[in-house]
């Protein structure tokens, strides 16, 4: 499986958390993989990530409840196992992440009409 939005595309350790729970994004986790998954987060409205965690790419508390309120507002919940949506970015929620951006990259701007 590959991710399709410009953001996600081609990014190895994204790409690896769509199929490997090893590779799912947690408390702690730090690179530009993670501040990737925070832009999207930001454009998508769930903007109160800690400057800090936003400019250093880490997965802190901040990233964690601004993940936990985008799974709480699209029910994004592994129901085999859970009753509630947790704040970690595994197959489900950066599947969801790749279809929303790339909804928003193919939606026509003003100019294009």
């Amino acid at each position: 499986m590959v991710l399709h939005c410009r953001l996600f595309a081609g990014v190895p350790e994204l790409e690896a958390c769509l199929v490997n729970d090893q590779a799912h994004l947690t408390a702690g986790t730090t690179g530009h993989h993670v501040r990737l998954v925070q832009e999207a987060l930001v454009k998508l409205g769930f903007n109160q990530i800690d400057g800090r965690d936003y400019i250093d790419g880490v997965y802190g508390a901040s990233t964690a409840a601004a993940v936990l309120r985008y799974k709480t507002s699209r029910q994004i919940i592994n129901r085999a196992y859970q009753s509630s949506p947790d704040n970690i970015v595994g197959k489900m929620t950066i599947k969801s992440l790749d279809t929303e951006m790339l909804a928003r990259q193919n939606v026509p701007t003003p100019s294009m009409l």
